[in-house]
């Protein structure tokens, strides 16, 4: 058993962060917990810690009550989004600073700093200053001095956040290798819904304090269970259901409002009785994918994601009068807005 969190519940003031929250993370897994600005996120990760303690409810880590437990006894190992690195201290004992504090021997702390030097590809810089080191380099020092005292579970709080998107986007590869390596279990949390996508086994998606799905990527972008999650994870059009471009195609909700991912709008350059008139206002070039926002005839903005090559068959242009229906849609009986 990983962590288990059971009707937890944390209020600041008249803020009620956390929300009667149950879930279960399994022994060994990667799991993103993903939200908004507010949602909880980082609040539940707290808790989790021992940061923060609950109102109510229990947490139970590796099948043990920790709820009442002190940081130290939990056994986490925490990384910060600023990584809150010794600046006076090397990398070397930076990384150490955990086993010194348990006074573990000190052959041990030397041949455990080496290895992790090594698992964070950082060798030969074990005597750098932090200030030495960039961005990339500092957050997985931070993440080696966590691993070292060998944690049950590892806490990340937005770990790339203060990052650039390039080397975000190194770092997110690297820590799923690590991952596969160590296999600690991994709770970190996120507000970039690519970053949740490319890392985690599975995403527990939050919202004012409460769960609105876990499940793995595809389950969460595939099937989302509400109109929350269909709106923040991955573009999306909202769009009246009684709009034109549904009716002529079949699609019926007793729900005002349709959700249509970008990639199922079809674009062609003639109608076939099932499509209906549009006006591509702009193209975007997005590298493998070109983005095409349209003004349907009704004055409603739709946005299609199109192959390249698909694009290139097409010939489109600016300007240009397109015919546009739906491959799929679909509607949920309440909206949040975000």
């Amino acid at each position: 058993m990983g962590i288990v969190v059971e009707n937890v519940s944390k209020q600041f003031g008249s803020f009620q962060a956390v929300n009667q929250v149950d879930l279960e993370i399994k022994s060994g897994s990667l799991v993103a917990l993903l939200g908004p600005s507010g949602s909880g996120k980082s609040t539940l990760l707290r808790l989790i810690a021992g940061l923060e303690m609950p109102d109510g409810g229990k947490i139970w880590l590796t099948g043990k009550d920790a709820t009442n437990q002190s940081v130290q006894q939990r056994n986490i190992g925490f990384v910060f989004q600023h990584y809150a690195l010794f600046k006076h201290m090397t990398v070397r004992q930076n990384i150490a600073f955990g086993l010194e504090i348990r006074k573990a021997a000190k052959g041990k702390i030397k041949s455990r700093v080496e290895e992790l030097l090594d698992l964070v590809q950082l060798s030969g810089l074990g005597d750098r200053f932090p200030s030495q080191l960039s961005g990339g380099q500092r957050q997985r020092v931070a993440l080696a001095r966590a691993l070292a005292v060998e944690p049950k579970v590892l806490l990340l709080d937005e770990p790339f956040g203060a990052l650039d998107a390039k080397v975000r986007k190194d770092l997110r590869a690297w820590l799923r290798r690590l991952h596969d390596e160590v296999h600690v279990t991994t709770v970190f949390v996120t507000h970039d819904q690519e970053e949740a996508m490319e890392v985690s086994d599975e995403i527990v998606v939050m919202n004012k304090g409460k769960v609105e799905q876990i499940g793995t990527p595809a389950e969460i972008y595939d099937h989302p269970a509400t109109a929350f999650v269909m709106s923040f994870i991955g573009p999306v059009n909202v769009l009246p259901s009684n709009s034109r471009i549904f009716q002529e195609h079949g699609f019926d909700s007793v729900h005002p409002e349709m959700f249509l991912r970008p990639q199922d709008v079809i674009v062609d350059t003639v109608p076939n009785g099932t499509t209906v008139p549009a006006r591509i206002n702009r193209l975007i070039h997005l590298g493998w994918e070109i983005q095409v926002e349209l003004s349907l005839d009704d004055g409603q903005v739709v946005t299609a994601h199109l192959s390249r090559e698909r694009f290139d068959k097409l010939d489109l242009e600016p300007q240009q009068r397109v015919y546009v229906k739906p491959k799929d849609a679909k509607s949920f009986p309440l909206y949040y807005s975000i």
